[in-house]
C-alpha cells in the first residue's frame, strides 16, 4: 500500500460506525422500502407504510435504549467530523419521533391523492437521518452537507403533490428562499474558514477553520476580527432562514399553507428544530467570545420574530397560513432561550423541553387538521371547524388541548416549555426581551382560541336543529396517535419527572 494512503486508513480505522448505527438503519430502511414497492403485489403494498412506521419504532427503541457512552462512544468521532452530546442524543430520538408521526399523518393525507406513495416515505427518512446527523455535527463541512440533504429533500416534500397550484407555489418558494440562505451560509463558512486558515498542532497535524474547536480558539483569542465577525453574520443569517427567524420568514406562510399537511408538520416541528441543532452549538460553544456581536443580532430577531409573528397571525384565517405565522413567533420564544444560555447554561436544557413540548402540541393540531382535510388540504379555514365538538368531540378535545398548549394555558406542557424559558431569561437579566415575550404570548391567546371557538362552540344556538354530520370516522391509527399526545401533553403539564430532569440538566 503507498506510504501516503497510511494515513487515511489509519483514520479510517478510528472510524465508530456504531455511534451512527441508527441513521445508518433509516438509510436502509428507506432503501428496503423501494426495493419492497418492486418486489410485493400491487394488493400487498398498502403494507409498506406500516412497515416505513414499525421500522422507525424499532429504531427509536434501540436507540433510547442504547444511550450509554460505550454505544455512542465519548467526545469527537469520525474524526472529528461529529461530537456525541446529550443535546444530540436528545435531537435524535426527536427527529425520529417527528418523522414516526409525519408517516402516520401521511397514511391519512396520501390516499387522497393520485400521487406515488412509497417515495414520500422514502424521502422521508433519508432526511431524518440527515437531520440526526446534522444534531451531531462538530464540523462546517458536515453541517453543510447534512443541511443540504435535508434542503434538498424538502424541496421534493414541499412540493410533492405537484397537481396542486399552491402546493407548486409552495415548492418553487422554498427552493428558492432555500438557495438563497444556503449561499449566504456558505459565504458565512467561507469567510470563517478564510479568517482562520489553518493551524498546526503540536503535533505538525494541520487544523482548519472548519472545525468547530479551532475555529473557537481563533476567536477567543482574535476578538474583533472584521473577517470573522462578517462570517458569524452571515452563519446567523443563514440559519435564520431556516429557523424562519425576522427579517427571513417571508416564505413561512406561503410554504406551509401550500405543502401537503404531513409535511408542513415536519417543517413545522422538525426543520425548525434543525435550525436550532445548528444555532446552539455555533453561538453558545463556538461563537461565545463574539458574544457582543451576536447577542445582539440574536435580541434583535427574537423581539421582532414574537411581535411579527403573532401579529400577523390576529388576521389569518386560513389555519395553516396561521399555525405556520404562529411557529414564526415560537421560533422567537426559542431564540429567547438561545440568548440566556450564554450566561445561564440551564437555558439549553429549556430550549430542548420546549422543543419536545412543541412536537407534542404540534402534531396534535396538525393530526386533526390532516383528518379533516380533503384532496386540497391548502384551502382549510376557520369555518370548516364549525361544530366539530359535536360531530366528532375526540378531534375537537385533541385540537383544543394542542392549541392550548401552543399559547402556553396550563397546565399543559406548552404552559412549562414558557416558564422555562422564560425562567433562564429573568436570571439571565434579559426584562426587554421577557417583556416582549409576554406580550407575545397574550396576543397569541386572541388567534388560538379564536380556533378553539370555532371548533367547540356551536354556531347553531337551537339545540332542537339537528347538524349534518358530514365528518367521516377517525382513521384507527391516527385517533391512536392523537390520544397519545394530547394524553402526554397533558402529563407533561404535570409533572415532567425523568424526561425533565434529562433535558433541564443538558
Amino acid at each position: 500500500m503507498p506510504t501516503d494512503l497510511l494515513p487515511l486508513v489509519e483514520q479510517a480505522g478510528r472510524n465508530q460506525w456504531l455511534a451512527i448505527a441508527p441513521e445508518l438503519m433509516l438509510g436502509l430502511i428507506a432503501l428496503l422500502l423501494l426495493v419492497l414497492e418492486l418486489v410485493l403485489p400491487k394488493a400487498q403494498r398498502g403494507l409498506i407504510p406500516g412497515i416505513a412506521i414499525v421500522s422507525q419504532i424499532a429504531v427509536l427503541v434501540a436507540l433510547i435504549i442504547n444511550l450509554s457512552t460505550p454505544y455512542i462512544g465519548a467526545g469527537p468521532t469520525f474524526n472529528g467530523l461529529l461530537q456525541h452530546t446529550g443535546g444530540g442524543q436528545f435531537l435524535r430520538i426527536f427527529f425520529l419521533l417527528a418523522s414516526i408521526l409525519t408517516c402516520v399523518l401521511g397514511t391519512v393525507s396520501l390516499p387522497r391523492q393520485r400521487m406515488p406513495h412509497i417515495e414520500f416515505y422514502h424521502i422521508l427518512l433519508v432526511v431524518t437521518a440527515a437531520m440526526m446527523l446534522l444534531a451531531q455535527a462538530n464540523h462546517f463541512v458536515m453541517l453543510f452537507v447534512a443541511l443540504e440533504t435535508v434542503t434538498v429533500g424538502l424541496y421534493i416534500l414541499v412540493s410533492y403533490y405537484r397537481d396542486n397550484p399552491l402546493t407548486l407555489e409552495a415548492g418553487l418558494k422554498y427552493l428558492i428562499m432555500g438557495a438563497l440562505s444556503s449561499g449566504i451560509l456558505l459565504f458565512g463558512i467561507t469567510l470563517l474558514y478564510g479568517a482562520v486558515g489553518a493551524v498546526p498542532d503540536a503535533d505538525g497535524r494541520l487544523h482548519t477553520g472548519f472545525e468547530y474547536q479551532t475555529l473557537a480558539r481563533f476567536l477567543a483569542t482574535h476578538p474583533g476580527n472584521f473577517l470573522a465577525s462578517a462570517g458569524i453574520v452571515l452563519v446567523l443569517a443563514g440559519v435564520a432562514f431556516k429557523i424562519g427567524a425576522f427579517p427571513f420568514q417571508i416564505w413561512v406562510a406561503d410554504v406551509y399553507q401550500g405543502a401537503p399537511t404531513p409535511v408542513t408538520a415536519f417543517l413545522a416541528v422538525a426543520s425548525k428544530a434543525a435550525g436550532f441543532a445548528v444555532l446552539l452549538p455555533l453561538a453558545l460553544e463556538v461563537f461565545p467570545s463574539y458574544a457582543s456581536l451576536v447577542i445582539p443580532i440574536l435580541s434583535a430577531m427574537a423581539a421582532a420574530t414574537i411581535l411579527f409573528g403573532n401579529i400577523a397571525a390576529l388576521t389569518q384565517f386560513n389555519v395553516k397560513r396561521l399555525i405556520g405565522l404562529s411557529g414564526v413567533a415560537h421560533a422567537g420564544y426559542l431564540l429567547l432561550g438561545v440568548i440566556a444560555g450564554f450566561s445561564q447554561p440551564q437555558a439549553v436544557g429549556a430550549v430542548y423541553f420546549y422543543l419536545f413540548a412543541y412536537l407534542l402540541a404540534s402534531f396534535a393540531v396538525f393530526g386533526v387538521m390532516t383528518q379533516l382535510g380533503g384532496s386540497d388540504d391548502a384551502t382549510q379555514d376557520m369555518d370548516h371547524y364549525g361544530d366539530l365538538a359535536r360531530e366528532r368531540p375526540f378531534l375537537a378535545a385533541v385540537l383544543a388541548i394542542g392549541l392550548g398548549s401552543l399559547a402556553g394555558i396550563p397546565p399543559l406542557a406548552g404552559f412549562m416549555g414558557k416558564l422555562v424559558i422564560f425562567t433562564a431569561a429573568f436570571k439571565a437579566g434579559h426584562y426587554g426581551l421577557l417583556l416582549v415575550a409576554i406580550t407575545g404570548v397574550v396576543l397569541s391567546i386572541y388567534y388560538y382560541f379564536g380556533w378553539i371557538k370555532a371548533a367547540c362552540f356551536p354556531t347553531n344556538p337551537d339545540p332542537a336543529t339537528p347538524v349534518a354530520n358530514t365528518r367521516g370516522p377517525v382513521h384507527r391509527g391516527l385517533g391512536l396517535a392523537l390520544g397519545l399526545l394530547a394524553i402526554a401533553s397533558v402529563l407533561l403539564g404535570f409533572y415532567q419527572g425523568a424526561l425533565g430532569r434529562w433535558l433541564l440538566g443538558l
